[in-house]
């Protein structure tokens, strides 16, 4: 390929959540004349609202969504069942087998990689440039100091319905996998109203493989053994299944924005135009 045709890659991993979404409407207003891509990594396990979500961001944007999904595994219990592995120090192996595989086999070392990490993931976003040199990520959200309830607020003000997952009766902190191995003891009590089946198909799950998700002050703590009353999904560190799958400790509570909080140029009611444009 000589240099007249070189074009660079512009790549919005997009994970169906709020997050990634306003990440990739900032890169699309900073970077006009960019040949972005919109690509989504499919785990198979999330809400089906999911769908709904991806088709009312497309209109938005004013773009298509590349849909990738792994042609070894169907979803998350899928790879639990076939390689034994649930979840410990170093992360899933469902993010790596349904996400992460994904996006190498795509990739290009020249390609200017665009994650959701908001303001508060700073740390994240420095992990993963460290454990990933050869990528080079891109952080808008980060940049423009905009935190994950703003992204939150963004959407209410585009009068796009979040995922349901983030919403009554769920409330979960995003819109990942329902039954998520990386969640704490606060989320499984939730999942445990909202998906009874999820909680006991992970409960028979972990006794199979022996391994337990949640644990309290370094002691493994079943689900069938667990207090319905104990944790607190609001202030457990939030769940990350992207780039890296591991929480971070520190991590704030996520409360829903006002919509009038956050301005950051895109005019609604001329879907796909930047301000300014």
């Amino acid at each position: 390929m000589t240099n007249h045709d070189y074009r660079q890659r512009h790549t919005v991993w997009w994970s169906a959540g709020a997050a990634s979404t306003v990440a990739g409407m900032l890169y699309l207003r900073d970077n006009p004349n960019a040949d972005v891509t919109f690509i989504y990594t499919d785990p198979g396990g999330e809400h089906e609202d999911n769908v709904r979500f991806r088709k009312d961001v497309e209109q938005w944007l004013g773009i298509k969504i590349v849909v990738m999904k792994s042609d070894k595994y169907v979803d998350q219990w899928d790879v639990f069942e076939k390689t034994g592995w649930l979840v410990g120090p170093s992360g899933t192996r469902c993010t790596v087998e349904l996400k992460k595989k994904l996006r190498q086999a795509y990739e290009d070392p020249d390609d200017l990689q665009v994650f959701g990490y908001t303001a508060e993931e700073q740390k994240r976003a420095d992990r993963f440039r460290n454990a990933n040199p050869d990528v080079r990520l891109v952080t808008p959200l980060i940049d423009h100091g905009v935190t994950k309830p703003q992204c939150l607020g963004v959407l209410q003000t585009a009068g796009i319905a979040l995922p349901a997952a983030y919403l009554p009766p769920y409330k979960l902190p995003n819109a990942n996998c329902i039954g998520c191995p990386h969640g704490g003891m606060g989320y499984w009590n939730q999942i445990r109203i909202v998906r009874p089946d999820v909680f006991d198909r992970m409960a028979k799950l972990e006794r199979k493989l022996g391994v337990a998700v949640c644990r309290s002050g370094g002691v493994a703590v079943f689900l069938d053994e667990l207090d319905p009353k104990r944790g607190n999904l609001l202030k457990e560190p939030t769940i990350e299944c992207g780039p890296l799958c591991i929480p971070e400790d520190g991590d704030t509570e996520i409360e829903l924005a006002a919509p009038a909080q956050l301005t950051l140029g895109w005019n609604v009611q001329n879907n796909n135009t930047p301000d300014g444009q």
